[in-house]
């Protein structure tokens, strides 16, 4: 006899049907839906299922299998471009007849300060040189962000960045350079593919624990003493039945 209804496996899927998960806005649910494997970062997918052994001439079958990678906390607090932790084994001395030791290979950071041209602030953030490359790949750092995907930013940090910029574009008229009319038409016109309502922008790079809190805080309503309600519903009907009544009207002789 099973010791659950359901196998824990569904557990998470049965949880978005029930409760306030269901309330949550359907562009966010749809956006935990569409989520994808990040692009490799310490491998290079083969992207064939088979090739020919150059040394036996016969097809042999391949796989393209990931390598594990350790993305650790202070990794959401800087912006690594999808680096992390690997943990393997090296030769001692580098001779492969000697035992293999643990190893961790880490990425190598640096602290660096990126402008943001939306945002019109500089952030002094931990990155990695891939991070600088991609910076420079995509011809500035709020390209970047806005360009690359949450699973490649891999960043607590650049979600919540990618939310700054998406929201002050999308409030443009208020928070877009307000004193400066035409440094906004500049940056809004540079931009403005990525401009999305302010609705859903409030939304991006959320997770669940932060959508749900959001939720019950749009939802929440502070409670209302009881005797205003009893006013209300005796001022209606104190004019319902003034309305009821007949008017008396006297004739003038």
């Amino acid at each position: 006899m099973p010791l659950h209804k359901f196998p824990p496996r569904v557990w998470e899927a049965l949880k978005m049907k029930q409760g306030i998960y269901t309330r949550l806005p359907g562009h966010y649910l749809r956006s935990l839906q569409e989520s994808r494997p990040p692009a490799a970062v310490h491998w290079k997918p083969l992207g064939v299922n088979s090739r020919v052994n150059p040394k036996t001439g016969h097809r042999e079958r391949v796989q393209d299998v990931p390598i594990p990678v350790y993305y650790p906390p202070e990794s959401q607090s800087g912006l690594w471009g999808g680096e992390g932790w690997i943990a393997g084994y090296r030769y001692a001395n580098n001779d492969k007849l000697s035992n293999r030791l643990k190893k961790v290979w880490k990425p190598q950071l640096f602290n660096r300060e990126l402008y943001s041209e939306i945002l019109d602030h500089k952030f002094k953030i931990t990155v990695t040189a891939r991070t600088l490359d991609l910076v420079d790949a995509a011809y500035g750092f709020d390209f970047y962000i806005l360009r690359t995907p949450q699973e490649d930013l891999n960043s607590k940090l650049g979600m919540d960045l990618k939310r700054a910029m998406l929201l002050r574009l999308a409030r443009k008229d208020t928070e877009l350079y307000p004193e400066n009319p035409a440094k906004r038409e500049t940056v809004f016109n540079k931009y403005k593919e990525f401009v999305i309502p302010a609705e859903e922008a409030e939304w991006v790079g959320l997770s669940l624990e932060e959508a749900v809190e959001k939720q019950r805080l749009l939802e929440k309503k502070d409670p209302e003493p009881l005797f205003k309600g009893f006013v209300e519903d005796l001022v209606q009907e104190l004019a319902t039945r003034k309305l009821s009544e007949p008017e008396i009207v006297e004739k003038k002789s």
